[in-house]
């Protein structure tokens, strides 16, 4: 049976899911686009440096970009850390402080802090300071313990061995929980517009937690060394490429590049704790090399199947070509232990050597970790639940760790229109980056059409390619057989059946003698397999810069100069395909004149989502930057918010051209 019989057969039958074939083929599509993609980007090493003078001009910018993708730009107030020692306990040569501090208002961190019992001191009788040591941790559930329980053997090693050392819970595992799983399983797409993951958390907490131990007497504020393994070693490299007081790295297990994240879906195995949004669209190593030409030992298992060894070879291979193009060839290493995801012997002997030899000038052999367990509920800073901080944001510090946009409209109409410009502008810098200037038409190579009869008319159904291996679909119904112009296009959400979306648009609307209704990338039978969780192709879209709704935009924007198709000027369109529908003219104005939008959501919150939207503007404000140009008519819009948008089109003088219904 061919393609066309199969679309066909789908179209007759507006309710059904597409076939398995259909279904198949579209999933095909979107990984090869992926794959296609990732190539692209992974030629982007080092931002195009080729010689260490191209590197340390760029490195300036490429790191503001690096906390920008973070949600850490402009930094965060350093606000008061509040450190907190609620508890202490002796163990022979070590002493462990119970603390917790505060990286923002309200985000608490909890941690144990090593240090030798009895600290060493210099001639004249003072602490001498020692290198200090930053652990974090990896994925282990502890419950109320806190994960740093679960390496409290790193803790005691590098104390036994003259080190102070901090080692912190995460957010997600930690004794004040919060969550790193709002994409792989939580439905928190919102995460992307507003340009927040809990990477940023996590590097946030551990620049802090340097503040903290550089503030000690006992720590030399010049030999800060970070370490840890999984989710960890993901928050090393952060912490790494963003504080220039890190003198040594060694990540463990916790960083892959685009190739095995994307093309390899690995990201299935990996919470959003360990990616930043790729806002720039980097090679991924390239985040590493910021800590360059710091000393570096990248250090993996051979047998680790969310960090295969494929990805290691590419990454350690482009880290020698940095390290050697900036003349420190000698400072990064690389160390491969026999096993799966997990520390062993030699593995732990690997790390404290590597951080011997750099923090105390020290080659002597190391023997490794053995220490009598300590129980962790005695290693809890908040020995009970009641104890825990009432005024706690780690609960919710995704809603307020990027701070929103608060867009004021201009004084004066005289200044709309380079108010406009300065929007639209950041809009592109910030939020669609992903997307060309100009975008190719959709008329590269014909169409596949097949014509089909259905309860609501008859049509012709066309596939047009848009870009790579992705097409977006056309079903055009003729209502009126006599007619020759067709009045109206209707821009379809991904699972909107067709016969709902005729009745819609005549509802509200009425009768036209032709609509067209546009499918785009993986949206009617072109659906992609969705599964909650992983979430796989939403996530790789993240890490290539884009999301499913910028993708939309580009298609619609590319079907609007197809001189084959002769895009109306006229659109309907429903909730979420309506934001998109207003994008792409917020964007590529000129080929919309108006737009009905019923159900409009009244927030990026609630979809379409575009990376970074919600550090821009609000949504209310999106829909405004269509006057003076687009006539539109909001449906079911009562809500407040979009007396924003109405004040915007007055300010255009173009309130004729707005509506609320």
């Amino acid at each position: 049976m061919s393609s066309c019989l199969l679309l066909t057969a789908a179209l007759m039958t507006p309710t059904a899911d597409p076939t398995p074939e259909d279904r198949a083929k579209a999933d095909e599509a979107i990984h090869k686009y992926l794959a296609a993609e990732v190539k692209r980007l992974s030629e982007r090493f080092m931002d195009g440096a080729k010689t260490k003078a191209e590197w340390e001009a760029k490195r300036p910018k490429l790191k503001d970009q690096f906390l920008d993708m973070l949600g850490l730009w402009p930094l965060p107030e350093k606000t008061p850390l509040k450190p907190t020692v609620t508890g202490t306990l002796v163990r022979g040569d070590v002493t462990i402080d119970k603390l917790h501090f505060q990286s923002k208002p309200g985000l608490y961190v909890t941690g144990n802090l090593y240090r030798p019992t009895h600290h060493p001191t210099n001639k004249e009788g003072h602490l001498r300071q020692l290198p200090a040591i930053l652990y974090v941790c990896g994925h282990t559930n502890k419950g109320r313990d806190g994960n740093k329980t679960a390496f409290q053997d790193h803790g005691m090693w590098f104390a036994s061995n003259g080190y102070i050392c901090l080692v912190i819970d995460t957010l997600q595992l930690g004794e004040v929980a919060g969550k790193h799983h709002g994409t792989y399983n939580l439905g928190r797409f919102w995460w992307q517009d507003r340009g927040y993951t809990p990477a940023g958390v996590e590097c946030w907490n551990g620049i802090r937690a340097i503040d903290y131990l550089v503030s000690r007497k006992d720590v030399d504020p010049d030999n800060i060394g970070v370490t840890g393994i999984s989710g960890g070693g993901a928050s090393t490299v952060w912490i790494a490429a963003a504080d220039d007081r890190v003198k040594v790295a060694v990540p463990v297990s916790g960083m892959s590049d685009l190739e095995s994240y994307v093309t390899n879906k690995v990201i299935d195995g990996h919470c959003d704790c360990m990616f930043f949004i790729n806002t720039y669209q980097w090679e991924w190593t390239t985040a590493l090399m910021l800590h360059a030409p710091r000393p570096l030992l990248f250090a993996n298992s051979d047998n680790d199947t969310i960090f295969p060894m494929d990805g290691n070879r590419r990454i350690i291979e482009r880290l020698r070509k940095g390290y050697d193009l900036l003349g420190k060839k000698e400072n990064v290493e690389e160390y491969v232990s026999k096993g799966g995801h997990d520390y062993r012997p030699d593995l732990r002997v690997a790390i404290f050597s590597f951080l011997n030899k750099y923090l105390k000038n020290d080659t002597n052999p190391v023997k490794d970790a053995d220490f009598p367990k300590i129980e962790g509920k005695d290693l809890r800073v908040f020995p009970e639940d009641k104890d825990l901080p009432k005024d706690q944001i780690n609960d919710r510090v995704d809603e307020v760790f990027v701070p929103k946009a608060e867009v004021k409209l201009p004084e004066k109409k005289e200044e709309f229109k380079e108010w406009k410009a300065r929007l639209v502008k950041k809009l592109r810098e910030t939020s669609s980056r992903a997307l060309p200037s100009e975008v190719p038409n959709s008329d590269i190579n014909p169409p596949r059409v097949s014509v089909f009869k259905s309860d609501v008319g008859n049509g012709v159904n066309s596939l047009y390619p848009v870009e790579d291996r992705l097409q977006l679909q056309i079903t055009r119904l003729s209502l009126n057989p006599k007619a020759s112009n067709e009045r109206l296009l209707v821009i379809m959400n991904p699972d909107e059946e067709l016969e709902t979306a005729a009745k819609l648009s005549e509802q509200h609307l009425g009768k036209v003698d032709s609509i067209s209704f546009a499918w785009l990338r993986g949206c009617g039978g072109n659906r992609w397999t969705r599964k909650n969780p992983p979430n796989t192709i939403e996530r790789s879209l993240a890490l290539l810069g884009q999301t499913a709704d910028t993708g939309r935009v580009r298609d619609l924007a590319a079907l609007s100069k197809s001189e084959r198709y002769q895009f109306p000027s006229k659109m309907f369109a429903s909730g979420r395909a309506g934001i998109v529908a207003a994008h792409e003219a917020i964007l590529f104005p000129g080929s919309m004149k108006e737009l009905v939008l019923l159900d409009p959501p009244t927030s990026f919150r609630d979809g379409p989502h575009f990376l970074n939207v919600g550090r821009v503007l609000d949504l209310p404000t999106a829909l405004g930057l269509l006057a003076p140009d687009v006539k539109l008519t909001l449906i079911n819009a009562k809500d407040p918010a979009f007396d924003k948008t109405a004040a915007i089109y007055k300010l255009a003088e173009a309130a004729d051209k707005f509506e609320r219904k």
